[in-house]
């Protein structure tokens, strides 16, 4: 599941005229891929530390060089995604780059098998901390059909009770099935249910579509490509590979 918590990057202060005071990004992440990235990233480092500290020859190198390549793509890949938003603007950290774009550059927000933003010029931007879960979707989808199949049959005993009570039957059995009818339309009334990263996208659309045409939204798409994270890893697989051809 993707749940928002609060950024700890340093944060802008809303344009003059709006606020004075300073506003927090709200963060989206995928919870199951930090816990994965941390797992990978302790495994990586406990074998690599051993085969350095126990290694023989060019096993020492050949570990260094290991470690160097795949930490920063297990950090990259799992631990590294997130999105930010506030009214102004979403930032996107993807892998390899970090993508900002002002809400007035956002033409539209789309799920399918991705979750994807889509800018005016029409360039479409991957949301890695957003990712798409099938399973998910068709979970919520299996809770709004029990949830209808409940609605009903609050539906037929409201019917069931109010018919006995005309009657002259028991009040008791009146009384559940005003119960169960009070039930089943508090179940309609909540709505069907969504997967965890399409709440996200239904958050973020609905922002977009209070935000786009703010003056303080306005402003060009920046890329910056993440070269803390792409020098190493090449350095790494330059290492791996020379000590591999040397071999």
């Amino acid at each position: 599941m993707t749940t928002p918590d609060p950024s700890r990057e340093p944060e802008p202060t809303k344009p003059a005229g709006t606020a004075t005071t300073p506003y927090k990004d709200r963060v989206y992440r995928s919870p199951a891929g930090v816990v994965g990235g941390v797992l990978v990233l302790a495994i990586v480092a406990w074998l690599g530390i051993d085969a350095v500290v126990v290694g023989e020859g060019r096993t020492p190198w050949l570990a260094l060089a290991v470690m160097l390549f795949l930490g920063p793509v297990v950090f990259a890949y799992t631990l590294r995604p997130a999105v930010f938003v506030n009214d102004d603007r979403l930032r996107i950290r993807n892998p390899l780059r970090l993508i900002v774009l002002p809400w007035g550059q956002v033409a539209s927000l789309r799920s399918g098998f991705s979750n994807e933003v889509v800018d005016e010029s029409g360039t479409k931007y991957q949301l890695w901390a957003l990712p798409v879960s099938l399973r998910a979707r068709s979970k919520a989808a299996r809770q709004d059909a029990r949830a209808a199949r409940a609605a009903a049959r609050a539906d037929a005993r409201g019917g069931q009770g109010g018919s006995g009570r005309g009657r002259g039957g028991a009040v008791g059995g009146g009384a559940v099935g005003a119960a169960d009818l009070g039930a089943g339309a508090a179940l309609a009334a909540g709505g069907p249910r969504r997967a965890e990263t399409d709440r996200a996208m239904d958050e973020l659309r609905e922002l977009h579509e209070r935000r786009q045409g703010e003056p303080g939204t306005q402003g060009e798409v920046t890329v910056r490509w993440a070269y803390e994270i792409i020098a190493p890893a090449v350095a790494g697989a330059v290492l791996l590979g020379v000590l591999w051809g040397l071999g």
